[in-house]
C-alpha cells in the first residue's frame, strides 16, 4: 500500500529482505524507497512485518520505542486525501509514516501469510466445451 499522494510517482511492490529507506518525496509525503532507486515509491502490503532501524530519539521518546523495532504495516482510518500508511509497534502504538523520521531504514521480515506471490499462482487450464 502506498499513500494517496505517492500515486504521483512511479511505484513497485516491496520484496522480502530488501532494505528500504523512509524518504520525504517532493509532495511532502513520506514513503519507502530502495537504495537502487530513490525516486520510486516502494509499496508495503498491509500486515507486512518490518524491522525499523535508525528511529530518531525524539520519535523514540514520543512513542516509547527503541532505536530498532519490529513493526507491522497498517492503514489508519481517515477521510479522502489524508495520509493513512502507518506502522503498529509492539507496544500497540499506531504511528503514521508521516510522524517518523526520514532516513530510518526498514527491512521486510515477513509478508502476510494469505498473500501468494504472483509468480506462484497457477491459472487453471480452460476446458473446451462443445457448443
Amino acid at each position: 500500500m502506498c499513500d494517496y499522494s505517492l500515486e504521483l510517482y512511479r511505484s513497485r511492490p516491496a520484496v522480502q529482505e530488501e532494505q528500504y529507506t523512509l524518504h520525504r518525496f517532493p509532495s511532502g509525503t513520506m514513503g519507502f524507497t530502495s537504495a537502487r532507486d530513490c525516486e520510486t515509491a516502494v509499496c508495503m502490503p498491509a500486515d507486512a512485518r518490518l524491522q525499523l532501524a535508525g528511529i530518531a530519539e525524539a520519535v523514540q521518546r514520543v512513542y516509547a520505542v527503541g532505536p530498532v523495532e519490529d513493526v507491522v504495516m497498517t492503514r489508519m482510518e481517515g477521510g479522502t486525501h489524508v495520509h493513512r500508511d502507518a506502522v503498529r509497534f509492539a507496544n500497540g502504538r499506531e504511528v503514521l509514516l508521516q510522524s517518523l523520521n526520514a532516513g530510518l531504514t526498514a527491512v521486510v521480515t515477513d509478508f502476510p501469510s494469505d498473500l501468494v506471490p504472483v509468480e506462484t499462482v497457477r491459472t487453471p487450464a480452460r476446458e473446451l466445451v462443445d457448443a
